[in-house]
């Protein structure tokens, strides 16, 4: 108890005024909606971020030797900030209920009551309970350290050295500890994978199916999100029901990262495949790359093959058995390869074929799939014998093609909906806009940009730190709270949780992209034959049916990207 006590009385009371006032700027809205625990944690985390900074500056002030206020002007001083301070966190609790109801009503949500308030106040407590409590002892170890030191240097080398230790074990410490859970998550992904090569399911039937008796893909090294997405695409009698018309059996090629030991020689084995399935006879053809685990968004890919009739070929290839998160920031280069040696390989044979028999070529990608695609599509080696198009969907911020054309916008079009020229090259679509209005045609080749103006995968911004987003300098979008304002350091930390939370938003907010928003994008890009729009109202509505039609609401879970 009292070791408790003298924490407590030994807490600085500036430091703590300013981790409130971050914690009340925490209430403000960003571009999900927060639960009250999530919102005390964020809020608990960001009191005790703000505590740090205060001792920071304190120290740096002590060091510097800067004047201080003494006596009854300090006094005065501390009273008239915590005045302030307790008026603008009382405001702030009273309206955070109307702001996160606001979005939550955008967005289709049930409304949070009054007494996410008690919860609020409870988790923001206990988060920074926790997070002063390492702090304690993270300063009674350098204390200690420091303590040891005296004996044989200086008190000003020992001060630093004993900072300079103390850093070094923590950055050991919590290394060691990232790096044993990261291989227990690979360990962990490798094991399930190759439970489900033990467990395949029978074989396809039809012979014109990857996979299957005939097929040069081994079926038990494919993978689940792999057979999956041979399995469950619409066949030509479901097509057929649709358009009233004869349709074709779609085909659709997919090779594991079991299926060959390098990134060219799955590259070479899904143009095998192709070539063995007849797929450059057909109208269309599509190059996508897959989220990290290797699933395709059915809500995309069932559409398009309703709008073509069937007479339609889909590749794409594994990289790798991850979490999107994880395949992102551990296996980076192994998605960048594997997408362009797979467009290389595609293109380089498709170009030998007479333009006039050859299907139209496009390149496609969903989240971290339409980053590997972007940088798979690199124009200048294309250029002299360009693909038709592009359509990528929640590109992730640092997409660097994404950066430029985003850069490249109007004067005076929004960054969350951008004009890009006269609309003949690239468009951008939304859950309130289709891309089918432009200031001309369409030209030979066409890219369309799917992106919610909610989600954080796409906007966030990491100088946010200390400047506002391009996006926070506009109007806000119809989704968008008109209450978010910018605050230094505090929106840096709720834009990084709004990224967690984006894939459990309602579909067509957050990262939660579906099926109906795809189909327009999709009509524009690969303009089907004699399309009209009483055809895109009635896919949508198929679409919007169920699962049972084939063309599928994607409701995805977080571990799928």
């Amino acid at each position: 108890m009292r070791w408790i006590r003298s924490l407590i009385t030994g807490m600085s009371l500036p430091c703590i005024l300013l981790g409130l006032l971050f914690f009340a700027a925490s209430l403000t809205p960003s571009l999900i909606p927060r639960g009250p625990l999530v919102q005390g944690i964020l809020g608990g985390i960001l009191v005790a971020l703000g505590y740090l900074l205060g001792r920071v500056i304190e120290l740096v002030w002590l060091a510097a030797d800067l004047p201080r206020m003494l006596g009854r002007p300090a006094l005065g001083g501390k009273v008239i900030f915590a005045a302030l301070v307790a008026g603008f966190a009382i405001w702030a609790l009273t309206f955070s209920l109307e702001w996160q109801n606001e979005i939550r009503a955008k967005m289709g949500m049930e409304l949070a009551d009054a007494k996410h308030l008690v919860q609020i106040l409870l988790a923001g407590a206990g988060t920074f309970a926790v997070f002063f409590l390492i702090g304690a002892l993270v300063a009674a170890l350098f204390r200690w350290i420091r303590g040891r030191f005296y004996r044989f240097m200086p008190p000003r080398r020992a001060n630093v050295l004993g900072v300079v230790t103390v850093a070094l074990i923590i950055f050991v410490v919590t290394r060691d500890g990232i790096f044993d859970r990261v291989v227990r998550g690979l360990d962990e992904s490798y094991e399930a994978a190759q439970m489900l090569f033990d467990v395949a399911p029978a074989l396809p039937e039809r012979p014109d199916q990857a996979g299957s008796e005939a097929s040069l893909i081994d079926w038990a090294a494919m993978g689940q999100p792999g057979r999956d997405f041979v399995l469950d695409g619409p066949n030509a009698k479901a097509i057929s029901a649709f358009t009233g018309k004869p349709a074709m059996n779609p085909i659709r090629v997919y090779v594991g990262r079991a299926n060959g030991e390098t990134p060219m020689e799955r590259a070479e084995l899904a143009l095998a495949e192709l070539q063995r399935l007849n797929a450059f006879d057909r109208e269309v053809l599509i190059v996508t790359s897959p989220t990290g685990t290797g699933w395709m968004d059915p809500g995309s890919h069932d559409p398009v093959e309703y709008m073509h009739n069937g007479d339609i070929a889909t590749v794409s290839v594994q990289y790798s058995y991850l979490q999107s998160p994880l395949a992102l920031v551990l296996e980076t280069r192994t998605g960048l390869d594997q997408a362009t040696v797979l467009l290389e390989v595609v293109h380089k044979y498709w170009r030998t074929l007479p333009k006039d028999r050859r299907p139209r070529l496009y390149a496609h990608g969903l989240s971290l799939g339409a980053w590997s695609s972007m940088y798979a599509t690199n124009l200048f080696r294309l250029v002299d014998d360009p693909i038709d198009g592009a359509f990528w969907a929640g590109p992730p911020f640092p997409s660097r093609f994404w950066q430029h054309v985003q850069h490249a916008r109007e004067p005076g079009s929004p960054w969350v909906l951008p004009t890009i020229g006269s609309g003949s090259f690239v468009r951008y679509s939304s859950h309130f806009s289709d891309a089918s209005q432009a200031g001309s045609d369409w030209g030979d080749m066409r890219i369309v940009f799917l992106q919610y103006s909610s989600d954080p995968i796409v906007f966030y911004d990491p100088l946010s730190v200390w400047r506002a987003p391009p996006w926070m300098n506009e109007p806000p979008a119809e989704d968008v709270s008109k209450h978010l304002v910018f605050v230094p350091v505090v929106t840096h930390f709720q834009l990084a949780l709004d990224m967690a939370l984006s894939f459990g938003a309602p579909p067509g907010h957050g990262h939660a992209y579906f099926a109906q928003d795809y189909i327009s994008p999709w009509v524009e890009v690969t303009a089907p034959k004699n399309w009209t729009v009483v055809d895109t109202k009635r896919l949508k509505a198929h679409c919007n049916v169920g699962f049972q039609f084939g063309c599928r609401n994607r409701r995805k879970d977080a571990n799928q990207v």
